[in-house]
């Protein structure tokens, strides 16, 4: 009985490690599915541009001015793990929050978040 906790902790490192890697090409294409309707990496549309999301204050793209009071409020700075909670559920982060998309599936927004990765900042 003392070894189930210890097959236990092994079950789940082994399923952890057979997850599969985060693939920016693949979260290319979702992004262009579920996103870019309102989204672009260069361009404010409905939503703001997220070329240089990483490291951005929420609320603070420029030239981009439909933000909710609530998102302008959060203080959060976009971090793969604060990507990861807003595409997975923005409602539950920011409440009073605009955005009506969300992201359940984990491996997709990991894959969109390694896309967001490579959207670095562009020249000024």
């Amino acid at each position: 009985m003392r070894c189930l906790p210890l097959i236990f902790l092994g079950l789940v490192a082994s399923t952890a490690a057979w997850a599969a890697p985060a693939d920016a090409t693949r979260g290319q294409a979702v992004y262009q599915a579920r996103c870019a309707a309102c989204h672009s990496p260069d361009f404010n549309g409905v939503g703001p541009a997220h070329r240089g999301v990483f490291g951005r204050l929420a609320g603070t793209a420029k030239g981009f001015t439909n933000y909710s009071a609530a998102l302008k409020r959060s203080g959060i700075t976009w971090t793969e793990a604060s990507l990861d909670r807003w595409l997975a559920d923005p409602q539950v982060l920011v409440p009073g929050q605009a955005m009506g998309v969300n992201l359940p599936d984990a491996g997709e927004r990991a894959d969109v978040i390694a896309f967001l990765r490579t959207l670095a900042k562009a020249e000024e």
